[in-house]
């Protein structure tokens, strides 16, 4: 049987597993909400969807795999609400099934460390959202489900390099806090490394070693293109959109060891410096 691999919101970290599991002769069906999206995905090997719309009934039939990178509105998760049924009827069907979630919903921890064993106390709405997202997942009887909780994502065309340059970055200082994040091409292996080593019911946090201060990623960005780093605004008086301000609500170091303990995965980039450094060569490159 050909693995066919059925993803749901076929975006960033979504088309970063796609270019593993392609040249290993996986079909994959992905969901867009756009023409030009659709476009781009078939250009890259993708069978696109255009979802909500299309009939998913046979992409659900040829599954053996799914992943949900859509993320929870007001009325919750947009897959089950659209297709709960139909999906929780094919559950021994999947041989595994991926939900990206967030280390948003461990909430604030003051800058101290967090692993998968910890309460799960989300301080924004976007954290909650994920919460209830994992729970009702989680909650369909005989489902192979996989919680990849995911920091701060970066990769090709994410970095900070093109708001340096345009002096429009900004370094806002607020003493403590803390970040951890994680390189796109890491969430692929990650998710790849589990898709091959199943552990249906497992939750995985998927970072980098090393959480750090926003203002340093920002500082070191600047020192790799030889500029001056933007100068520090306290966060207190510095005007940001409630958005934006809303990062800034929690603090936390994430441990990443399940998965290089469990799933045996090796990261490329553990830490900004290595990952910054890459993405400005592949820049320079291209």
């Amino acid at each position: 049987m050909t693995n066919t691999l059925l993803s749901f919101g076929h975006g960033y970290s979504a088309r970063a597993l796609s270019r593993i599991l392609l040249p290993q002769e996986w079909r994959i069906i992905g969901t867009t909400r756009s023409e030009d999206r659709a476009a781009r995905l078939m250009n890259e090997g993708v069978e696109p969807r255009i979802w909500p719309g299309a009939d998913m009934i046979p992409a659900l039939n040829a599954a053996t795999h799914l992943l949900i990178s859509a993320a929870p509105d007001e009325a919750g998760d947009p897959v089950l609400g659209a297709l709960r049924d139909e999906i929780a009827a094919r559950a021994e069907q999947f041989q595994w099934v991926g939900y990206l979630s967030t280390t948003g919903v461990y909430g604030d921890h003051g800058g101290d460390w967090v692993d998968e064993n910890t309460a799960l106390t989300p301080a924004t709405k976007r954290g909650i959202a994920r919460v209830a997202a994992e729970a009702a997942w989680a909650a369909i009887p005989g489902l192979p489900l996989h919680i990849f909780r995911l920091a701060g994502i970066y990769g090709p065309g994410r970095g900070p390099f093109s708001k340096v340059r345009a002096g429009t970055a900004r370094r806002i200082i607020k003493p403590g806090q803390v970040f951890s994040r994680t390189h796109v091409a890491d969430i692929a292996r990650v998710l790849a490394a589990s898709i091959a080593r199943p552990n249906p019911g497992a939750a995985y946090n998927v970072c980098d070693d090393d959480p750090a201060p926003p203002e340093d990623v920002i500082g070191y960005a600047a020192a790799l293109l030889g500029m001056p780093p933007p100068p520090a605004e306290p966060f207190e008086t510095a005007e940001m959109t409630p958005m934006a301000r809303s990062f800034y609500a929690e603090s936390k170091k994430v441990r990443n060891d399940r998965i290089k303990d469990e799933l045996g995965v090796t990261l490329l980039y553990p830490d900004y410096r290595s990952g910054l450094k890459a993405l400005l060569a592949q820049e320079i490159g291209a």
